[in-house]
């Protein structure tokens, strides 16, 4: 007589294996998109990703040359160019992943019609490709500078590595929240691109925190540029070191608006879609 013994025996649930699925296409999304990206932005102009490294390099030329012929020395160190070069490259990964990301849908809306790529692949490919760019710019631009000039460094790259995940961090989460802001008023882009522009000055790539007012010093407490700043050039500079500096504020100021932009983004992503 036959027992229905394989009827009794459980079987794995079917949607067991689905996450990993979708986590696996996600991935490759990822990078179909990272791909895509570098074809566009890069393999269409001459020279592809030089000009990654010859922008900054010039804008830091030229503000060395500037500075120089006003003041008689850097407020830290023996060179112009190092010290701007501390002060613009953990900016730059801010400045630009913020762009990159801010404009991640528009960027991508064809795509986004396909079931395999959603929304967050196309900000997590528009961060991971301008993050490693940037990092990989920064690395080239920095070595650049302390082989080819009199320039002199005692490098802490603990401080300079964490400088650039908290400028990473601030410029995903203000380039998402402003994702979804972009996405549901056009207009927004334009009053943020208006408003931030003194945001380079701020930052403090021109000066040290230490040389300002107490009361510009007090505004300054709150804001997370120039705290990212001043880590950066506490790796660099053996004489350096400020107190000021305020890890968990910087986290608030990226935690904060990543978690608003996700859950705008979450909630309103078909109608940015469809405007």
């Amino acid at each position: 007589m036959d027992h229905p013994v394989a009827a009794n025996v459980p079987h794995p649930p079917a949607g067991r294996a689905r996450p990993r699925a979708r986590s696996f296409a996600s991935g490759r999304a990822i990078v179909a998109l990272i791909l895509r990206e570098m074809s566009t932005r890069y393999g269409k102009s001459p020279g592809g990703y030089i000009w990654a490294i010859v922008e900054p390099l010039g804008a830091l030329l030229l503000m060395s040359f500037v500075f120089a012929a006003l003041l008689r020395s850097p407020s830290l160190g023996n060179s112009f160019l190092l010290f701007y070069t501390t002060g613009y490259l953990p900016y730059l990964l801010y400045s630009l992943t913020l762009t990159t990301v801010m404009n991640a849908l528009n960027f991508s809306k064809p795509l986004l019609q396909y079931p395999a790529v959603n929304w967050l692949d196309a900000i997590l490919a528009r961060f991971a490709l301008n993050a490693l760019t940037s990092i990989a710019v920064s690395c080239i631009v920095l070595f650049g500078v302390l082989e080819f000039t009199d320039a002199t460094a005692v490098l802490e790259f603990r401080y300079m590595i964490l400088s650039m995940a908290l400028a990473g961090l601030l410029g995903l989460a203000h380039g998402t929240f402003n994702c979804a802001l972009v996405g549901l008023f056009p207009v927004y882009g334009s009053v943020w691109n208006i408003a931030t522009r003194p945001l380079l000055i701020a930052s403090g790539i021109f000066f040290l925190y230490e040389d300002l007012s107490p009361m510009i010093q007090s505004i300054l407490d709150w804001t997370p540029w120039i705290h990212f700043t001043a880590l950066f050039r506490q790796g660099v500079f053996p004489t350096y070191a400020p107190d000021f500096i305020s890890i968990p504020l910087v986290l608030i100021w990226g935690l904060v608006p990543l978690f608003f932009g996700l859950l705008l983004l979450r909630r309103y992503r078909q109608d940015i879609l469809m405007r």
